[in-house]
């Protein structure tokens, strides 16, 4: 049974392909490499849609009858150890619907981890009591768990959303120990989505590197403009509320297509929308201000943090959208900047703090509303 819901412009989650806007083509490839037992690399900028598409392919039936499906993000893990934990926990999670004997058999193969199992004294419903300091020997943990993969009963599918992290850890030779026992794996294939395209790059495409050439690759682009026009006018038009093809045009054209962030939007519109009236540019732009400005306080938190060199550079990026050559000293004089070098170190940190991204020669803010709101504060505003 199909899903209902208030406002069909999800802004979090996945709740069914009613509410999932086209990628056609991207859910063939990525559903047939599950199928196919292909390691898969999924990469796109952060919010683009990544977890939305391999939810979607999880959900397909050729998937839910004949495989075990396993999501995490590991963002905001710093160690092996919390990798063990959020892992763990979800497979317990995903096992307990099915009853005591199956999470017997979880905690009998990872032994490691027994003492997280136990009974809740009010329902005998069973719970995962554990805290991450905890975990004693996370080296043996995980080599359990990978075990216990591949001793389902059904073939399992792993997905690690923000891969790049594993190169944060503390632990010495993390991608080698993980690589090891991945490729062992006969009974479990992985998806590894990230939103640092550099990092994840060196991390399977580095001949040096344990995870080289050890997985297909997957670049996530924007939605195309037609199936999103058509999705929206279908969302709208179903609720009879209208929105103008030229409204989606320019929204689409200012955000370039970013699914949440067109999400979001889309999700305020749909609710100030009268019934048999047209959403026209005027309101369209009115609704993107207030929604832009209701995160003003943290934007203003997020420059604050900033040594004065870096917040020059990021105002110089969030004023011209898209920069190019942004250590060429014509860049330099229009924006007031002090030298090459000191713009190369500062971008350098804007990358590592993901205040800036960087696709081919372009750096961009990463947060679209906050380069719109930096660009009303300290640039030349915008407009739908």
């Amino acid at each position: 049974m199909t899903n209902k819901v208030r406002n069909p412009f999800i802004i979090s989650g996945y709740l069914s392909a009613e509410y999932f806007c086209d990628r056609k083509t991207e859910s063939i490839e990525l559903t047939g490499a599950l199928q196919n037992r292909r390691n898969t690399v999924l990469v796109s900028p952060r919010r683009m849609g990544k977890t939305g598409l391999i939810e979607h392919c999880f959900h397909q039936k050729e998937i839910t009858k004949a495989y075990h499906t396993f999501f995490i993000d590991i963002y905001a893990t710093g160690s092996l150890k919390e990798f063990v934990f959020i892992l763990g926990k979800h497979i317990f999670n995903k096992l307990k619907p099915k009853g005591i004997k199956f999470v017997e058999q979880f905690f009998a193969t990872i032994s490691s981890l027994r003492p997280a199992f136990k009974l809740d004294p009010v329902n005998g419903q069973p719970v995962f009591d554990i805290g991450i300091g905890d975990i004693r020997q996370p080296l043996l943990s995980i080599e359990e768990i990978f075990t216990y993969l591949e001793s389902a009963d059904k073939p399992c599918i792993v997905a690690i959303n923000e891969f790049q992290q594993i190169t944060r850890y503390p632990e010495k030779n993390i991608e080698a120990i993980l690589r090891t026992h991945i490729q062992k794996c006969r009974n479990t294939s992985f998806v590894f989505s990230g939103s640092q395209r550099h990092m994840m790059q060196n991390i399977f495409f580095s001949a040096s590197r344990p995870f080289y050439q050890s997985a297909s690759f997957m670049n996530l682009e924007p939605i195309a403009i037609e199936p999103y026009r058509k999705f929206i006018h279908k969302q709208f038009n179903k609720a009879d509320k209208k929105i103008s093809d030229e409204c989606i045009t320019r929204i689409y054209t200012l955000l370039e297509g970013h699914t949440w962030y067109m999400q979001v939007l889309l999700n305020h519109l749909y609710e100030q929308a009268d019934k048999s009236k047209e959403i026209t540019v005027a309101e369209a732009n009115t609704v993107l201000q207030a929604t832009v400005e209701s995160y003003r306080t943290i934007y203003q938190s997020m420059v604050a943090m900033l040594p004065e060199r870096q917040k020059e550079v990021l105002f110089a990026i969030a004023k011209e959208g898209k920069a190019t050559e942004i250590t060429s000293t014509e860049f330099i004089k229009r924006h007031g900047l002090n030298s090459a070098s000191s713009v190369q170190s500062a971008v350098k940190q804007l990358l590592d703090k993901e205040f800036v991204t960087k696709e081919g020669t372009d750096y961009q803010v990463y947060d679209r509303f906050f380069g719109l709101w930096l660009s009303k504060t300290y640039g030349i505003g915008y407009m739908l």
